[in-house]
């Protein structure tokens, strides 16, 4: 197939959607298809844009077999919804010259529109009736209404517009997929007929992310005694995941020494985390920026327990992207979530984990006791053997890729393409026994 992709956040971004876009992305090119891709300079969750990509506006490089094409878009330092609300904007606007060339090149079989912002699908949606060609909008974030839950926006008529944008792009995009299914669920609600939806859930590569002893951890290289007990929070550090109850939990461990918090990531609210630390006087709390890929390991295996953190009211809006890594890393993670959640329900059905409210601080503090005075090997063996049979990265992705053959109707190619390599490999094999 020949693919086009759309999304504000890619590859170097370490965290979040731009890894896994990123993933996708160089999978389906080592996989034979023409994978091309519209984004950003990378910014997140720094909220800075990178260093090597300062001062430059639209150009094109290639990343791991993708053609990638940048362009330029407004980061503000200090974010707030109307911030945000402009840069988002910005980014779809400096698009618009690319996907006007577009029109006049050789069209693609598809378009995936990565979501949010959730109104950049507008521009590949104008380009797939255009050029007719089939869109695919996959949704990591149900954007809107997260931003009505958690007050965000409180403006009716501007949450009205938008969900009235959303919905037209979803409606007429040939099909809409998501990662989780209580998100498929609020999806559909939104009048998308089931028949037109894809699951298409984050994944890990379970041979790259696996469980190591402590001793070859970044305990060390952190200032971390092996003995001491380490509760960490690891990714980004945003509005939706309510951090400040980590602090409040601190609070109660402030004068056990053998008890540290590590939090390890940056975003729009780690000013005011830093902040919070300092006004009460807290020295169990550590801040570390983000580590590579390659590190990662390396960085959850210091952890006791891991928290996933996120508020009631984005249930079933968002599906922390953290948690694949902590279960192939056989890690337990505590987790906020209520009770109807698919969050909450995966962890209680394979028990690989421990699940407390949402937005309760004491409950979250009492949770963090419970675990570091009890065994927890039974949670971290379901964990990683939950990781490396469900979360599986080349099976994901091979169901993904079989998706958009569907949809463009090339499956048959495919078989046929499979069995012709197949062949050539028994030729070439059978040479080389003679």
């Amino acid at each position: 197939m020949k693919i086009l992709i759309c999304g504000i956040n890619y590859a170097p971004e370490l965290t979040g959607i731009g890894k896994y876009t990123g993933e996708m992305a160089n999978w389906l090119a080592a996989n034979g298809h023409t994978v091309e891709i519209i984004t950003a300079m990378p910014y997140y969750p720094q909220w800075e844009i990178s260093k090597n990509y300062k001062k430059r506006w639209w150009h094109k490089e290639s990343i791991d077999g993708v053609k990638v094409y940048r362009c330029p878009l407004y980061v503000p330092k200090k974010i707030s919804s109307a911030k945000r609300i402009i840069h988002e904007f910005s980014f779809v606007l400096s698009t618009l010259p690319i996907w006007i060339k577009k029109l006049f090149s050789k069209k693609y079989d598809v378009v995936v529109s990565v979501s949010p912002p959730f109104h950049l699908g507008a521009l590949p949606l104008l380009y797939s009736k255009l050029r007719r060609t089939k869109m695919v909008t996959h949704i990591q974030d149900l954007q809107v209404d997260v931003a009505k839950e958690l007050k965000m926006i409180n403006n009716r008529r501007l949450l009205n517009a938008m969900f009235a944008v959303e919905r037209f792009i979803l409606k007429q995009s040939s099909a809409v997929s998501s990662i989780s299914k209580g998100m498929l669920k609020r999806i559909r609600e939104k009048g998308i007929a089931p028949s037109n939806t894809i699951m298409f859930p984050n994944w890990v590569d379970a041979n790259v992310i696996r469980p190591l002893k402590k001793e070859h951890s970044l305990r060390a290289s952190y200032g971390i005694s092996q003995t001491d007990k380490v509760v960490l929070y690891s990714g980004n550090l945003g509005e939706k995941q309510g951090l400040e109850n980590i602090i409040e939990a601190a609070k109660s461990f402030r004068n056990d020494k053998c008890v540290k918090f590590v939090i390890v990531g940056s975003g729009g609210g780690e000013t005011k985390l830093k902040e919070m630390v300092k006004e009460a006087a807290l020295d169990n709390i550590r801040f570390f920026p983000l580590v590579s890929y390659e590190r990662l390991p390396n960085l959850l295996a210091m952890a006791d327990l891991h928290l996933v953190l996120q508020k009631k009211n984005a249930s079933d809006l968002v599906m922390p992207s953290k948690l694949t890594s902590i279960l192939a890393s056989g890690g337990c993670p505590l987790v906020t979530a209520h009770e109807d959640s698919t969050l909450y329900k995966v962890i209680r059905k394979h028990d690989m984990g421990l699940v407390v409210d949402p937005d309760d601080a004491a409950a979250l503090t009492e949770g963090i006791k419970y675990a570091l005075n009890n065994d927890l090997d039974g949670y971290r063996r379901n964990a990683r053997y939950y990781a490396a049979n469900y979360l599986s990265k080349d099976v994901i992705l091979r169901n993904w890729e079989t998706s958009l053959l569907e949809l463009t109707n090339r499956v048959a190619e495919k078989e046929v393409s499979v069995v012709v390599i197949n062949k050539k490999t028994a030729l070439e094999q059978k040479k080389i026994s003679a």
